[in-house]
């Protein structure tokens, strides 16, 4: 049994990870600010001694003792992370130097969700960790892009100057319950459209692709990365190594 941290643990992916950890027999403390978490995706958890929710930015040191530490905190949908890009910054930046600073005081494990969206506009398909992608440090999207490269280079910095233990997952386009209605991602936005009987809208020909990977399948991903070998460190892909179209995606929605 181990002590978990999971920042960001009320959101769409945290709350599973929430889920799983608990059913593992571990203590689970649950770190959100509910920007885009909700406390509806864990209340089942609150009767659960092993279990507590604390309400916290971590853009501000947070004092605890831990064996582990998952570091999902941010919102990662474009229409979420661009409301106030300047605290999606500081989120990335700041959020990752209070963990990396938690983790190195305690010893603890710590992993990092970055993004496929470190990539940039990539001219690589499928994008390979050893691939340095093709960025713009400039555009509107650039303060979850960037927020989340510079996370990364923190979190290898304290590897190699602090010898903290690390783990980053870059994560790609990952669905199921607990998504957002409104985060404006295709498969939600497909789905949203269809039960109301809406047409659905394709940007373009329909032929861009896009990885999708279930939930479930995301969080084993996860919690496997987290206890693999301590040289294992990645970054590495996780989603789903087959890629869709978005007008194949339409199709099997409809």
């Amino acid at each position: 049994m181990a002590r978990i941290l999971v920042t960001g643990g009320a959101g769409f992916l945290g709350s599973h990870l929430c889920d799983t950890l608990l059913a593992a027999g571990h203590d689970v403390l649950c770190a959100d600010n509910f920007f885009t978490g909700s406390r509806e995706n864990v209340i089942p958890l609150l009767d659960n001694p092993r279990f507590e929710l604390a309400r916290h930015d971590i853009t501000f040191p947070l004092y605890v003792e831990v064996d582990q530490i998952y570091n999902l905190a941010c919102p990662a949908s474009p229409i979420h992370y661009q409301f106030d890009p300047v605290q999606t910054t500081k989120t990335c930046v700041h959020g990752a130097i209070n963990m990396l600073g938690l983790a190195k005081r305690t010893r603890a494990r710590i992993l990092q969700a970055s993004t496929s969206e470190v990539y940039g506009d990539p001219e690589v398909h499928p994008q390979t960790e050893d691939y340095w992608g093709r960025v713009n440090p400039l555009g509107p999207r650039s303060c979850y892009d960037e927020g989340k490269r510079c996370a990364e280079t923190l979190f290898f910095d304290y590897r190699r100057q602090h010898a903290v233990d690390i783990k980053v997952a870059r994560i790609f386009n990952t669905y199921g319950p607990r998504m957002k209605a409104n985060d404006g991602r295709v498969v939600s936005d497909f789905i949203v459209h269809a039960l109301r009987g809406e047409d659905i809208v394709i940007h373009g020909d329909g032929q861009q692709t896009r990885s999708f990977c279930y939930v479930g399948d995301m969080i084993r991903g996860l919690a496997g990365l987290m206890n693999a070998a301590p040289e294992v460190t990645g970054p590495i892909n996780l989603g789903n190594p087959v890629e869709t179209s978005i007008l194949d995606l339409a199709e099997m929605v409809l």
